[in-house]
């Protein structure tokens, strides 16, 4: 299970999101229950956890599962490179 599922599964409460027949990766988070307050909240955790800050202006482009995946992933290797 990938890090923004096992996230969403932590904040809701709930196994849906675990399963990418239920939820695929390119279904809108808001289409699929999440409201303006879990957003946030996943945000929080997806910083706290993965280690990548996200703007007011990120989140605005992030809407689906594969959307903060592809971000964290692009951002953790940024993070990599700027290290060295």
């Amino acid at each position: 299970m990938s890090t923004i599922r096992e996230l969403l599964v932590e904040l809701t409460g709930t196994q849906e999101f675990a399963d990418s027949e239920r939820v695929g990766d390119d279904v809108d988070l808001a289409a699929s229950g999440i409201d303006s307050g879990d957003l946030v909240r996943l945000v929080l955790l997806v910083e706290q956890r993965a280690g990548v800050e996200i703007t007011a202006e990120d989140m605005e482009t992030l809407r689906t599962i594969a959307d903060y995946e592809r971000f964290v992933a692009a951002r953790a290797a940024a993070g990599a490179g700027g290290d060295a």
